[in-house]
């Protein structure tokens, strides 16, 4: 009994470090990230174009991350402010990497879109 006690919060546990260590959670929270936009930074939605017609933030531009790197010229120049996001985290996180390997400088990862 004491060890199925154990058993769940011990995945919780396990997944909480999962979830931080793999960049799930966004490097910008929400108040920064609308400060960013109204200032001018482009705003993406990384997830699907069903997700986005579903609904999205105002403003918001949809390039899927499994596009991205197809459509680096609609991110904009790469000196501009990006704030990225997404459902969990997860595909903005990925976005925000290939961004920045691919020279933008300005790139900023909101995480879920939740965070908003």
């Amino acid at each position: 009994m004491k060890i199925r006690n154990l058993v769940i919060p011990a995945a919780l546990l396990l997944a909480g470090g999962l979830y931080l260590k793999f960049g799930m959670r966004g490097d910008v929270d929400g108040a920064e990230a609308r400060k960013l936009v109204a200032d001018g930074a482009r705003l993406i939605d990384v997830r699907s174009p069903e997700e986005f017609a579903d609904g999205h933030l105002p403003g918001a531009l949809n390039i899927p991350v499994g596009t991205l790197a197809a459509r680096m010229g609609d991110v904009g120049p790469k000196e501009a402010p990006i704030v990225l996001y997404c459902r969990s985290g997860a595909r903005s996180s990925r976005a925000a990497r290939l961004l920045r390997e691919h020279g933008f400088s300005h790139v900023r990862n909101l995480g879920p879109m939740g965070a908003w």
